[in-house]
């Protein structure tokens, strides 16, 4: 039987914490090889000073840099064992001026990094693999892209047992919103009423809590995007429970899984 393998496909540097971090820690403590493939660059970050991109100043490629090794920390920090960057430009939000680069990975013809992705999902031989809904999980378009990208390398391979989308149930968006106001937090707020997944659509829930605190030492890694990483200004205390579960969204399985799981790894081990 080949080795247990997990690959999430994420757009950005710092996307794999949020969602899945915990999911990667918990596989790479339990001797389950994890694979992190990222899209781009993250060009469209925080440049240094906080510059924001199309400020005169910002460097599209310093900032790339940074947060490349940003990823290798916080990748570190979760014990995942391959990183595989694909090196796409950032296409920055919806809306953004650099959505019309042509260079953008939004703008790449899906084939191509379906392509790529396929390649690497034949080399490692993933039973589980993870991406965004095909909302991207809030309507970024690189998020978008690395949904059709992934699904795609998925369909074409015939390789993976099971395909997951990381979810937050709206149940839980309430809840964190009323935590949120309880510590005086701003930010929160701001998320549409729609955010999250109906909670029906919930067909895995993690308990991650034992790696909390990695997730959140990762989530720091990406220190240079910390003005928009509203998450990061959590008071200690708040911390556990908002880091300590992490739901999914099944999409397939190949193999027999009861309605609700708890391991994504159910009917593999």
């Amino acid at each position: 039987m080949r080795q247990l393998t997990l690959m999430a496909v994420h757009a950005h540097p710092d996307d794999e914490v949020l969602g899945t971090g915990g999911l990667l820690a918990r596989c790479a403590a339990e001797g389950i090889r994890t694979v992190l493939v990222t899209c781009t660059n993250g060009e469209q970050g925080d440049d240094e000073g906080g510059r924001k991109p199309g400020e005169p100043g910002h460097d599209d490629a310093g900032v790339a840099r940074r947060r490349l090794a940003e990823l290798a920390e916080s990748a570190r920090i979760l014990g995942i064992d391959h990183v595989e960057p694909l090196g796409y430009r950032d296409s920055g939000m919806d809306g953004w001026d650099a959505n019309g680069h042509p260079e953008a990975f939004a703008n790449l013809p899906v084939e191509r990094g379906a392509a790529r992705v396929a390649e690497l999902i034949g080399k490692y031989r993933p039973q589980v693999v993870v991406t965004y809904d095909e909302n991207g999980g809030y309507g970024h378009p690189d998020h978008i892209q690395a949904h059709r990208v992934a699904v795609a390398a998925v369909e074409r391979t015939g390789i993976a047992d099971k395909l997951y989308h990381p979810a937050v149930p709206r149940s839980a968006v309430r809840e964190m919103g009323r935590r949120m106001r309880e510590l005086g937090i701003e930010g929160f707020d701001e998320l549409p009423d729609d955010f999250g997944v109906p909670d029906e659509m919930v067909h895995a829930v993690l308990d991650v809590s034992e790696h909390a605190g990695r997730k959140f030492k990762a989530l720091e890694a990406h220190a240079s995007q910390g003005d928009s990483i509203f998450l990061l200004r959590l008071p200690e205390e708040a911390r556990q429970e908002m880091f300590g579960r992490e739901a999914f969204t099944r999409v397939f399985s190949r193999v027999d899984v009861p309605e609700m799981e708890d391991d994504l790894f159910t009917g593999l081990r």
